[in-house]
């Protein structure tokens, strides 16, 4: 349950830069979800290592120098529990990413998901071409009520009798545990996690969003309090982002889909 508060804070504390950076530029907003193939557990941690240092690089590229204001990131990870799959019992991180682009991002500097494709690639130094999803960020009138996110939830969580289901932050946890029962899959998957996930910070902001975030005074989502978590407000562009990153971590969706 504190995972869960813990991802509708962040997803508050976008919204209020998402605000403020709407109050000083003009800007548009994207999603995008950056993966790589499934990996064992035992090359999970050195593939998040790359994927972060490979995010280093892919955020230095030309192209997205030239069009990307800011941006927040967010590493996820989940495991294949499909059985018929040829990926089963292997796990798939991936980054969730916030970018605030230029005007011009959508007429002479626009990046086609082919070139989003090709940029991670080469930053990830992959011989293959991994999926990658670029959404437009839409705007809502209403700002999302987080009681009916809680419903949500709580719905999930009934039809599923099972707290596990609820929390995506950073990993699934009914991905983590399977069943009732201390199994050998449900240990080996646990400690592969906690070798993993160990001392490694999953969110970053950088350029404006890093920026406004210090400006804030925001405390650490990931390491702070966990009471006040909503508020109205009417920037239509910023409701649109908070639901969508609301639903990143609750476990109702895999993706930014929704």
């Amino acid at each position: 349950m504190c995972n869960w508060r813990r991802s509708l804070k962040i997803a508050f504390h976008n919204k209020q830069i998402v605000e403020a950076a709407n109050e000083r530029e003009n800007l548009k907003w994207i999603f995008l979800t950056l993966t790589v193939r499934n990996v064992e557990g035992s090359e999970l941690k050195n593939t998040m290592d790359v994927m972060t240092k490979a995010w280093n690089n892919f955020s230095r590229y030309a192209a997205f120098k030239k069009s990307v204001k800011g941006y927040f990131r967010a590493m996820e990870v989940t495991k294949n529990r499909e059985k018929e799959s040829e990926w089963y019992a292997t796990y798939h991180p991936h980054f969730h990413v916030l970018l605030a682009v230029k005007p011009s991002f959508f007429t002479k500097d626009y990046i086609k998901q082919a070139e989003w494709i090709a940029m991670w690639r080469k930053a990830m130094k992959l011989d293959y071409d991994p999926i990658v999803h670029v959404q437009r960020v839409k705007a809502k009138k209403e700002s999302p009520d987080l009681n009916e996110i809680e419903q949500d939830v709580k719905r999930a969580v009934e039809e599923q009798n099972a707290i596990l289901e609820v929390s995506k932050y950073p990993v699934k946890d009914s991905d983590v545990i399977v069943g009732n029962s201390v199994t050998t899959d449900n240990v080996e998957t646990v400690l592969d996690l906690d070798n993993a996930l160990a001392y490694k910070r999953l969110i970053a902001y950088g350029g404006l969003l890093k920026e406004i975030h210090k400006e804030l005074n925001l405390d650490d989502a990931e390491d702070g309090d966990l009471i006040r978590v909503g508020e109205e407000n009417a920037d239509e562009i910023a409701n649109g982002a908070i639901e969508v990153m609301a639903y990143w971590h609750v476990g109702l969706k895999n993706y930014v889909l929704k």
